[in-house]
């Protein structure tokens, strides 16, 4: 079995309903691709909440540890993390009230997709966000 991303119609409509992305893996480093991906996704009016475990503020946001530790409701987990992290967060991930996964240009998960899938997540995987938006929302 494999795994399929949503359509282009359901990619628009989760970018355009969503408001707040946790980035795991977002890095404090302006040269790094989650930073740049995430700052402009930030600029484009998403509030980003970093989760990685050794910041403490990435883009003016409190970072967090864990995507258990977000306070906050949470509409897309964008990660930014080799594949094979993929089961563990997508482990952590179903114990938020997230419902949309996310994983960057270049991460695919079979196993991780498959077990978001049997808890009723939306998995997009192998996509950039900003990418997908601006070319489905703008």
């Amino acid at each position: 079995m494999t795994w399929e991303n949503p359509s282009k119609e359901e990619l628009k409509e989760i970018l355009e309903t969503s408001k707040t992305i946790a980035v795991v893996g977002l890095s404090d480093n302006p040269a790094r691709t989650s930073y740049q991906i995430s700052k402009i996704m930030q600029q484009e009016g998403y509030r980003i909440i970093p989760v990685n475990p050794t910041v403490d503020e990435v883009l003016g946001e409190k970072a967090y540890p864990s995507l258990t530790a977000v306070p906050d409701q949470i509409d897309i987990i964008n990660v930014f993390r080799r594949p094979e992290y993929l089961p563990e967060i997508a482990e952590e991930a179903a114990k938020t009230n997230a419902r949309i996964f996310w994983a960057q240009q270049g991460i695919v998960n079979e196993q991780a997709y498959h077990y978001l899938k049997e808890r009723d997540f939306t998995v997009i995987m192998d996509l950039c966000i900003k990418v997908v938006h601006a070319v489905l929302v703008k």
